[in-house]
């Protein structure tokens, strides 16, 4: 059987940059197994296998090369973008079936946007500031000292890190075998860095690691950048009136992303509701044999 992965860049900036994902718009009838051994061919961070639902317009389910997760944000809105691009939806609302739950999906001109769970920070686990700057190979200096580490979800968990400055950020050399150590440890994705110290329009300018499911880096997360709305908003780093956050990420690799956070507060100023979305191209695909 052969199946056809078109491949999307999600996030992209001015229509360039962006992060690759895989997107399977024939889903229905393939194995646990067979989206495994398609994502690990295409090795690409994720690959999103659209599926029929009972409970929502598309079921979707993401593969990393190693492992399945339960939701991921760059590879929701190249799906989406894709289906617009290739004439296959014209509505501009629609609701997805994720292990992380049922969300909506919102699609605005050239964007499109998933809802995410709101941000959680029930994890009580404490950081050692040592080894976290020795998995990164900076000096503890380098990490903010007036905000915390600590771990953040809106439908997979993050170590968030605040970095001090721009230029250390991008000069990031990391141990990739320690942060897996320690990804294993706090059971999270990965670490999401980030600094406040921006010379653009963004908010923050962010990296990515997730080594512990072959993803050394990427150049945009979806699901990473909500949980950092939820950082920023908790910690008072936002705005009281701001309702919306851009972030940008990829730098370093050469592909600069633009993720788009917009968010609504409810009367005890608790965010009540949180999107993120952005640009998505559709680039070439691939046709991959199983069995």
């Amino acid at each position: 059987m052969n199946i056809q992965v078109f491949i999307v860049n999600a996030f992209t900036k001015n229509k360039a940059g962006g992060n690759p994902a895989g997107v399977v718009v024939e889903g229905d009838g393939l194995s646990a197994g067979d989206m495994q051994y398609i994502a690990t061919e295409m090795g690409l961070s994720e690959t999103a296998f659209l599926q029929s639902s009972a409970s929502a317009d598309y079921k979707i389910r993401y593969f990393t090369p190693a492992a399945e997760v339960d939701l991921c944000g760059h590879a929701t809105i190249a799906s989406f973008a894709l289906l617009v691009q290739k004439n296959v939806i014209s509505k501009d609302s629609f609701t997805i079936e994720t292990k992380a739950g049922i969300l909506p999906v919102r699609v605005k001109e050239e964007k499109v946007f998933l809802t995410q769970n709101n941000p959680a920070f029930r994890f009580s686990q404490q950081f050692d500031k040592k080894d976290i700057a020795l998995s990164l190979n900076i000096s503890e200096t380098d990490i903010m000292d007036d905000l915390p580490i600590e771990i953040v979800s809106t439908g997979l968990k993050d170590i968030l890190i605040p970095i001090r400055n721009n230029e250390v950020l991008q000069n990031l050399q990391p141990d990739f075998n320690i942060i897996e150590e320690i990804s294993v440890k706090h059971q999270v994705v990965g670490y999401h860095v980030f600094t406040l110290d921006t010379n653009t329009k963004a908010n923050a300018f962010c990296r990515n690691f997730a080594p512990l499911y072959d993803i050394n880096e990427e150049s945009a997360t979806g699901t990473a950048s909500g949980a950092l709305t939820g950082y920023l908003h908790k910690h008072r780093l936002i705005d009281p009136a701001r309702t919306s956050l851009i972030f940008e990420q990829g730098h370093a690799m050469k592909a600069t992303s633009e993720i788009i956070s917009r968010f609504k507060v409810d009367s005890h100023n608790k965010i009540q509701t949180l999107e993120v979305g952005g640009e998505g191209i559709y680039l070439s695909s691939k046709w991959i044999e199983v069995q």
